[in-house]
């Protein structure tokens, strides 16, 4: 009798959230207390002592970032000058916390951690997914040690080197010249056929 191939996967099936969202939960099923180990040394060490540490685990992971504070100082500590976080304070008001956290939301994003990597506020302010946030605390250390540019502080082996796209970036002066160029091209016909059968005031013919 042939021995039937077991069947995976079946039972742990979960609400469905789209395909990015099943793809992401087959990378990052759980919380990695690894990942969390290193995420920690490297704030300390990009940040400096003055952040503290947490308590080791996902409670004291959480309650270390949740004010939003010391993500703020960890995207600002990426920049030498016109830091990206204006204002940093520590705020017991949920609110205060929230909006806290969305500025390094914002500041990571522009930084170059891409919205598939972003976490939600929720996701951190009430425990929602973790992994998320470590998915992001990643994504931005891959960031720093690929641009290389002497503000990232650490191993650089802590977080592997983004692939360099060679994706061409376009100016929007740049856009615009190329739009003009098609649109003369467009509009080089005009008008030719009607011409010297139109004298003194112009009506459009439909």
């Amino acid at each position: 009798m042939a021995n039937k191939a077991p069947q995976v996967g079946m039972a742990n099936k979960g609400p469905s959230y789209g395909m990015s969202r099943v793809v992401q939960d087959k990378i990052d099923k759980k919380y990695d207390p690894e990942v969390e180990e290193l995420l920690v040394q490297w704030i300390v060490a990009q940040c400096g002592s003055g952040v503290g540490k947490p308590e080791a685990g996902k409670l004291g992971f959480q309650e270390w970032l949740k004010d939003g504070v010391v993500l703020s100082e960890l995207i600002n500590s990426l920049f030498k000058d016109n830091k990206p976080v204006k204002k940093i304070a520590s705020s017991t008001m949920a609110f205060k916390q929230m909006e806290q956290i969305a500025q390094f939301l914002t500041a990571a994003e522009n930084y170059g951690v891409i919205k598939t990597d972003m976490f939600q506020t929720v996701d951190l302010w009430e425990g929602k997914d973790l992994a998320a946030v470590q998915r992001t605390l990643m994504s931005l250390g891959s960031v720093a040690v690929t641009k290389d540019d002497g503000n990232y502080h650490g191993d650089p082996n802590w977080f592997f080197k983004k692939a360099q796209e060679n994706r061409r970036e376009f100016t929007d002066d740049q856009l615009k010249a190329g739009k003009g160029v098609i649109g003369l091209q467009m509009g080089s016909n005009k008008g030719a056929t009607q011409s010297g059968m139109s004298y003194g005031s112009t009506r459009q013919i439909q």
